[in-house]
């Protein structure tokens, strides 16, 4: 059988057989993976041409919708996806964390639409004021950029590796050709078939090939994106492509790093921390066999304790069952073929030059309902190197399988200086109950380190692990890991659009961006923007409303009912050397008061509920005597999704009412025309004619 490649459309296979493909337990053969013939030009135009214009012309929202409906459809083939996932050597664990994990990253991104607007570009950061009176003014905002994502995978996770950055490129509004690893493409393939089969994306946005990226780098443009996850030095040939400097196409890049584990000389065999280690190193050597870009390779013991580690780590090695992955008892599968365990074996021996086997043998293992040479299983390795700062392999040679080693350091400047030997890494962790130790390892040992896990009692039960990258956190690393970032939240969702400063005035920025700025134009809303439903709305209406006179009584009350009786609040106060000439109003007053004047209170109305204050800032004080009115403005308009509930149970008032967030741009002015204060705040407004 061979592999069919998703392109311009259609399934296809290419010319010849091809590379040969096996299951990682049996040593059959699968299939057989082709790219032959294709034409890549062409792929990459259909992309740019087809999927680019279908994703573009689509709000965040409905990107995010749309991950969400894919999601929910891989959800119902999970057993179909598991019963090929086994042939890749993966345990049920194993498979959990690449096929659940990788639908549970469209999930995650698919929520961040909450975070974005329902259009097809985004307001990014701060807008800023360029002149003296308020009629120039500069902002960012992103647009997806016009080209195609190119995804060059591991082989480790055929699944997860393709639905992370899927589901960030989609979201952004980039389409992308997804291309796995050959020796697990098989997996990725099946995949693909529902992805396409759902017709939930639109055509061009995923195109799939199974083999041989040939020569697509060399019809890339500047538009498009490259993303890599792999060893260091095939990252390094990729991005050296002539193609790729001379377009200046940016380029994320993932590699497989020197992680490290540190055991902190707090712990002692008596506390919890202790056995959380042994834990830790033994399921980051034998989940999915090693073959993880986080695993750990390098781990820090004190000197003291390394006798007593290293066999507690070897016992707990010892007890994991290696076999075949259907059998329940077994915990740890074999590698992903022949080709990977010889190359982790030839990567051991370089170790072998300054560090020594104290656990497993690169000669045997001992395995259930399985064939140990026929399928493609190791024993996990443990290797000690005893002068650490004194050989070089330790740290820069990666065996991409079950090994690490264990070194020993004197003291925490010892430790720090150890992690960074591996010239940047995705991730480290410390193993610690103190909290000034925690934090001078972070400080210290974050510059060569993407992501830090503090791993202790107080977070183990819920703790997703060293080797789990979050959608939500960044994912990547410095120096050797890549110097890369992928996922992220909103981050990652960044690097597939293009930033682009805009100037103008406010009422200009407010009509191009859709998101009211200050010292814009408001619009006559023709009645109370609170009486209108969402869709009424529009950006820039606005009220100004009458004013009210601030007096020592009122500062009196309020200081008496809220109890904040601060000195500055006080009239009998004696205001030398203070900021203040005399008594001054709270900044809440004025923001409650604020309340009062803009709030359209005696009928019910659209407006649900005060979902908020963001940004509330008091800028000049208001002494009593003071006039004070309000310029009340819609800035921006946000949808709210209904909640959908599966068990009746969790149902909870207002989950069946269509509604939407509306920012509102409150200023706060005094009888001089000048702001006393500012703050944006969140209402939730029902749509017209909802069906509640």
């Amino acid at each position: 059988m061979k592999l069919e490649n998703y392109i311009t459309g259609n399934w296809i296979t290419g010319d010849g057989n091809g590379q040969e493909l096996f299951n990682a337990v049996t040593g059959e053969t699968i299939a057989f993976a082709t790219t032959k013939g294709l034409d890549y030009k062409a792929i990459l135009d259909y992309g740019r041409k087809v999927g680019n214009p279908a994703l573009r012309k689509m709000t965040f929202h409905e990107r995010g919708n749309m991950l969400k409906a894919l999601a929910l459809h891989l959800r119902n083939h999970l057993d179909k996806f598991y019963a090929i996932s086994y042939k890749t050597g993966a345990t049920k664990a194993d498979s959990w964390v690449d096929i659940e994990g990788g639908i549970g990253n469209l999930f995650a991104n698919a929520s961040l639409r909450r975070k974005l607007p329902n259009t097809t570009f985004a307001v990014d950061g701060d807008s800023h004021n360029l002149s003296e009176n308020n009629t120039f003014m500069g902002t960012h905002i992103l647009v997806p950029k016009e080209g195609i994502a190119v995804h060059i995978n591991a082989f480790n996770f055929p699944v997860w590796g393709m639905l992370e950055k899927i589901a960030v490129n989609l979201l952004a509004g980039m389409p992308c050709i997804v291309k796995p690893a050959t020796v697990t493409s098989y997996l990725t393939e099946v995949v693909v078939k529902e992805i396409i089969a759902s017709k939930i994306l639109p055509e061009g946005a995923v195109q799939l090939v199974c083999g041989s990226a040939g020569d697509m780098l060399d019809h890339l443009t500047s538009q498009d994106v490259v993303t890599f996850t792999g060893s260091a030095s095939t990252g390094l040939m990729l991005k050296s492509n002539p193609v790729i400097l001379k377009e200046n196409v940016p380029f994320n890049m993932e590699a497989d790093s020197l992680n490290c584990i540190v055991f902190a000389e707090d712990v002692t065999p008596d506390m919890p921390e202790w056995n959380i280690f042994i834990k830790e190193v033994r399921k980051e050597m034998t989940l999915k066999a090693g073959q993880r870009c986080t695993g750990i390779r390098r781990i820090f013991v004190p000197e003291n304790k390394m006798e007593d580690v290293w066999k507690e780590i070897s016992k707990s090695l010892s007890q994991t069952v290696i076999g075949d992955p259907l059998n329940a008892s077994v915990r740890m599968g074999s590698l992903a073929g022949q080709t990977q365990r010889t190359e982790v074996k030839e990567q051991v021996q370089k170790l072998l030059a300054s560090s020594q086997i104290i656990y497993g043998s690169l000669d045997s293992v001992d395995v259930v309902d399985a064939d140990a040479n026929k399928g493609a299983f190791m024993s996990p390795v443990l290797l000690m190197n005893e002068k650490p700062f004194d050989a070089k392999e330790v740290h820069e040679v990666e065996a991409f399988g079950p090994v690490s080693s264990i070194m020993p350091y004197k003291n925490a400047e010892n430790a720090i200086a150890l992690s960074k030997l591996g010239k940047g890494s995705l991730c480290s962790t410390i193993v610690t109950a103190d909290h000034k130790t925690a934090q001078h390892y972070v400080v210290n040992a974050a510059t060569h380190h993407g992501r830090i896990l503090i791993l202790n009692n107080e977070c183990a039960k819920e703790s997703t692990g060293h080797g789990s990258p979050l959608p939500l956190l960044v994912h990547g690393g410095p120096g050797r890991a890549g110097g890369g970032e992928e996922m992220g939240g909103l981050r990652g969702v960044k690097h597939y659009l293009q930033r682009t400063a805009i100037q103008g005035s406010p009422t200009t920025i407010t009509a191009v961006t859709d998101v009211y700025q200050q010292y814009g134009k408001g619009k006559n809303p023709g009645k109370h923007p609170f009486t209108k439903y969402f869709e009424e709305l529009e950006i820039g209406d606005q009220i100004i409303t009458e004013k009210r006179t601030i007096t020592s009584e009122d500062i009196d009350k309020f200081a008496d009912l809220s109890g904040d009786h601060f000195y500055a609040h006080i009239k009998t106060t004696d205001f030398k050397d203070t900021m203040f000439e005399q008594q001054v109003a709270h900044g809440y007053f004025i923001m409650s008061m604020a309340a009062g004047l803009f709030v359209d209170s005696y009928e019910k109305n659209p407006v649900l509920l005060n979902y908020g204050i963001d940004e509330l800032r008091f800028t000049k004080p208001v002494y009593p005597g003071s006039e004070i009115h309000i310029r009340f403005t819609c800035k921006q308009k946000l949808l709210n999704d209904k909640r959908v509930v599966e068990n009746p149970e969790d149902f909870k008032r207002g989950d069946d009412i269509d509604k939407g967030i509306v920012k509102w741009l409150v200023e706060m002015i005094d009888e001089t025309d000048e702001v006393t204060g500012v703050a944006t705040i969140l209402t939730m407004v029902a749509k017209k004619n909802q069906q509640g």
